[in-house]
C-alpha cells in the first residue's frame, strides 16, 4: 500500500469472495483517499467486478474487512450499505426501462445531503435533459449510462464504484462521460472505476491497481502511466 496519503475513505483489506464455491477473490486489498479516483485495471475474468459487487455486499459470501467513512461493511445488511454513502453503476447498467428519464432520476432514495438538483444534473448532462420524458428503452446506451451514472449523484453519494463505463459505447459518447467524470472529480467526488481502456482511465485517474487472477499484481500512480504501458498491453491484452 501507498503511504502519506490521507486516512483512506474506503478500505479494503484480505477481501475474499467466493461464486459458490468458486474461489473468485484472493486477498484484496486497497485504498481509496477522499477526492480520489482510482482504476481497477485487469483482463475479463480476473475480478475487478466482483470486488466492486463484493465492497457493495452484493456477493454475501465473502470474507476480510471492508471500512468505509469510519464505518464497518462487512457487518452490514445489503440494503444499509446505498444508505451509508456508496453508488454503485454496474455494466448492465439497471436503469428502468418502462419509466422516465425523470422517473429514473427521482425514484431512489436521498441518502445524504449534498446531492444534485435535476436541473444540476440536465447541465451536467443535457442529453437526458432533452430525453427527460422518454422511456428507458428509448435511450441510447451511451444515454443509458448517462442515466445510470446522474441516478447516483441525485442521492448524495460519497464514493461512486463505476464498472466498465465506457464499454461499448461510441468515441464521442465516451468523450462525454470523461468530462463528466473530470467534472465530478473536480467537484471533490471520489471515484472507484472498473476500466479496461486505461488511456480513458488516465485523464481521470490518480492511481491504478493492476488485478490478476483475483489478486491485486501491483498499484502505481497515474504519472507511471506511460512507463507501464508495454506491460499493461501486454498483461491486459487491449
Amino acid at each position: 500500500m501507498t503511504d502519506n496519503r490521507a486516512k483512506p475513505l474506503l478500505s479494503v483489506r484480505d477481501l475474499h469472495a467466493w461464486y459458490g464455491e468458486s474461489h473468485a477473490l484472493h486477498g484484496v486489498s486497497l485504498d481509496v483517499a477522499e477526492g480520489e479516483t482510482v482504476t481497477l485495471l485487469g483482463r475479463n475474468g480476473v475480478g475487478k467486478t466482483t470486488t466492486l459487487r463484493a465492497i457493495m455486499g452484493i456477493i454475501r459470501k465473502r470474507k476480510g474487512a471492508i471500512a468505509f467513512d469510519g464505518r464497518d461493511l462487512m457487518q452490514m445488511p445489503l440494503h444499509r450499505t446505498a444508505h451509508a454513502g456508496l453508488g454503485f453503476v454496474p455494466e448492465e447498467r439497471g436503469i428502468f426501462a418502462t419509466l422516465s428519464v425523470d422517473e429514473n432520476l427521482l425514484l431512489p432514495p436521498i441518502v445524504s445531503p449534498g446531492g444534485m438538483g435535476v436541473e444540476e444534473i440536465f447541465d451536467l448532462f443535457p442529453n437526458l435533459k432533452e430525453r427527460r420524458n422518454s422511456q428507458g428503452t428509448k435511450l441510447s446506451g451511451g444515454e443509458q449510462q448517462m442515466l445510470a451514472i446522474a441516478r447516483m449523484l441525485r442521492t448524495g453519494v460519497k464514493l461512486l464504484l463505476l464498472d466498465e463505463p465506457t464499454e461499448g459505447l461510441a468515441p464521442v459518447i465516451v468523450e462525454r462521460i470523461g468530462e463528466v467524470l473530470a467534472t465530478l472529480k473536480a467537484r471533490g467526488m471520489t471515484i472507484l472505476l472498473v476500466e479496461q481502456n486505461f488511456r480513458f482511465a488516465s485523464r481521470i485517474a490518480d492511481r491504478f491497481y493492476l488485478m490478476e487472477h483475483g489478486r491485486i499484481a501491483t498499484e502505481f500512480p497515474a504519472a507511471e502511466l506511460e512507463e507501464r504501458m508495454e506491460v499493461l498491453h501486454e498483461v491486459i491484452g487491449v
